[in-house]
């Protein structure tokens, strides 16, 4: 059984791919052929197809009217890209982890395409909704292992180019120490969701897909100097909404 299919209704991740026009087969084909020569997910390059703001506009139209191709087309655009934002996110993710919350990610997309009013980059809205498929995975993992499973997210240990500091999970963290990761990690992502748009979507460029500020000038169409100027401030009023949530955090005394 595929593994995307463990915590869903029987058949639903095929209805769902072809009440839509695509085809499941061919997907988890181009899904495995994206790793087919990566030996280590950590060398995965950033190396989603480049497409004009017009010709992608254009290609999420033909997929909201249904055209196979174009789903299959979305998916090979964005599948590697995704896979390796996906594998920055957590501390310890196989590669069947990575594909399992992929293939979740798209699903989701295909679901709620329409809700997609283009106020953001595709691909962030994509990573979004990845970020989230792979905190809900980490979260089954916990409970499976009764709070012993994976941190789920972390963003970069530091940005040189601005100061701010987030630690990374301990590579061998125990129970107690992966628990309060989570709850860590989870205060930064509300930090984050109070944050408006503009600067949500470059923190989540730079830490979470790994971009330099070249790519994510290019991803945004701004100029390479004005991302580094809004990340800069953009940091600036993160650490000041996520400092009281980490000092509460090392003052408070963990138990379980």
């Amino acid at each position: 059984m595929d593994r995307s299919q463990e915590h869903r209704e029987p058949g639903e991740r095929v209805q769902t791919f072809e009440s839509h026009g695509a085809h499941p087969k061919r997907s988890r084909q181009n899904c495995e052929s994206q790793f087919c020569k990566v030996e280590n997910l950590s060398r995965l390059e950033y190396n989603c197809v480049e497409m004009s703001s017009d010709a992608e506009a254009r290609l999420l139209a033909r997929c909201r009217q249904g055209e196979p191709d174009a789903w299959n087309e979305l998916f090979d655009a964005h599948y590697s890209a995704t896979a390796r934002f996906v594998f920055q996110l957590g501390a310890d993710f196989s590669r069947e982890d990575v594909e399992e919350i992929c293939q979740e990610a798209f699903l989701s997309v295909i679901r709620n395409l329409a809700s997609f009013q283009g106020a953001s980059q595709f691909q962030t809205w994509l990573f979004r909704i990845a970020a989230n498929k792979a905190r809900d995975f980490c979260e089954r993992q916990r409970a499976a292992k009764r709070g012993g499973g994976q941190a789920p997210l972390s963003l970069q240990a530091e940005d040189p180019e601005n100061g701010l500091t987030l630690d990374p999970p301990s590579s061998a963290p125990g129970p107690d120490a992966q628990l309060m990761n989570a709850e860590r990690m989870a205060g930064v992502r509300h930090a984050l969701d109070q944050l408006g748009e503009p600067c949500r979507e470059i923190i989540e460029l730079r830490y979470f897909a790994d971009l330099s500020y070249d790519e994510i000038a290019a991803t945004l169409q701004l100029n390479p100097k004005t991302v580094s100027s809004r990340l800069s401030k953009c940091l600036d009023r993160l650490e000041a909404l996520a400092r009281p949530i980490l000092a509460r955090e090392k003052s408070t005394p963990f138990s379980v």
